[in-house]
């Protein structure tokens, strides 16, 4: 039956594939939130283990969904693969050591025979936290603003200037998101924490924290989408395939795009119920309003970034160079079979929603931070 659906069909459907994976990954990032709370929420070494396993239960799962989005996009769009880690690799490269110290972090904080101290494995997890999240940011931003790359006619590419990939850095509306995305992870973080641990010291402090980092969060996430509103886009012109600068492009996606609208103000209506209710009505929970809101926005944007003849990854430098959903696809037969292999997502989603459950039946207790206790606690 897959078999017989058009190849554009499926790159569409590998599309908001991607999308899902992507906006569950910025959920998930309330992990590298909570690693930069830690002398925030934590004031003595009890205090600082509560948070630190908190978020420490949940760690793998962003490990795991980061690297699905990554051999996902390899699969499914090679060419923006070869072309975006191929060519922005100083800035992949650092965002990906990020994640592998935090890795090293929890392993061996409070493990014996650790020469370094904990200290140190405690700023390796702020690193990840704070850096991390911001370089995620910025380099999801160059999916709108573009990067600076050349395509031949035999689709290899070629970047054209010796940052490869640092010179996002110096764009406005990539750093509003990246600190767009690194407030939110705080605020997540926050929120989270509220949820898993049992200590109403800790909870009374997260709650001010939700409230402090909403507030740049806010503004940078309302420039971003302002600018996003304004810019023009890279359209595709569906007869002759020609790339052009389309002013509004994004704007105008939304407006022809209902769902992603609908999904994208239901979304900012959650995230800030969540927020909202943890604030004013002391609510344990808010962070599964503000976690399902922040899924229905980043999903939004990548659907008004992939479809309606949109560039998903233009080229700053060379028009014609850039990616969309059609010419950065694999073949018919490629994404055919991985498209019978996805049937398998909603399995491993019950596995994980269950494991999920059992993890954070039992709360994070001040008595359990034992050093005594066995040393798979973080």
């Amino acid at each position: 039956m897959i078999s017989s659906f058009s190849l554009l069909a499926l790159q569409q459907y590998w599309w908001l594939i991607m999308s899902l994976v992507a906006s569950v990954l910025v959920f998930l990032l309330f992990v590298q939130g909570g690693q930069t709370l830690i002398d925030v929420l934590g004031k003595n070494e009890d205090e600082k283990s509560m948070v630190i396993n908190s978020v420490g239960r949940k760690w793998g799962l962003t490990f795991t969904v980061l690297v699905v989005f990554a051999a996902g996009m390899f699969a499914s769009f090679p060419l923006f693969y070869a072309t975006s880690f191929g060519g922005a690799y100083y800035a992949w490269k650092i965002f990906l050591i990020s994640f592998v110290i935090q890795a090293i972090s929890f392993e061996y904080r409070r493990k014996k025979g650790n020469i370094y101290g904990k200290r140190v494995f405690e700023i390796f997890l702020y690193i990840n936290g704070f850096l991390g999240t911001f370089l995620l940011g910025v380099l999801v931003s160059t999916f709108f603003t573009g990067g600076e790359f050349v395509r031949d006619a035999y689709n290899s590419s070629t970047w054209q200037n010796s940052l490869h990939g640092i010179e996002a850095l110096f764009n406005i509306t990539n750093i509003a998101l990246g600190l767009t995305v690194m407030f939110l992870a705080r605020v997540l973080g926050a929120l989270y924490i509220i949820n898993s641990v049992d200590d109403e010291v800790i909870r009374t402090r997260a709650r001010k924290q939700v409230v402090i980092n909403t507030i740049p969060f806010l503004l940078f996430f309302l420039f971003f989408i302002a600018r996003l509103f304004m810019m023009d886009g890279y359209a595709i012109n569906p007869d002759t395939k020609e790339v052009f600068m389309e002013p509004h492009k994004y704007l105008n996606n939304y407006l022809q795009m209902p769902l992603a609208l609908i999904l994208f103000l239901a979304g900012v209506v959650l995230v800030l119920s969540g927020i909202a209710l943890s604030w004013f009505k002391k609510c344990n929970g808010g962070v599964w309003y503000s976690g399902i809101g922040t899924v229905l926005t980043v999903l939004s944007l990548f659907f008004v970034l992939g479809y309606n003849n949109t560039c998903f990854y233009p080229s700053s430098v060379d028009i014609q160079s850039s990616l969309s959903i059609e010419n950065a696809s694999s073949s018919h037969y490629t994404l055919t079979a991985m498209s019978y292999i996805s049937f398998f997502v909603p399995v491993v989603a019950t596995y994980i929603f269950f494991t999920w459950r059992a993890i954070d039946k039992a709360k994070i207790k001040r008595e359990d931070m034992d050093d005594n206790l066995d040393q798979n606690i973080y």
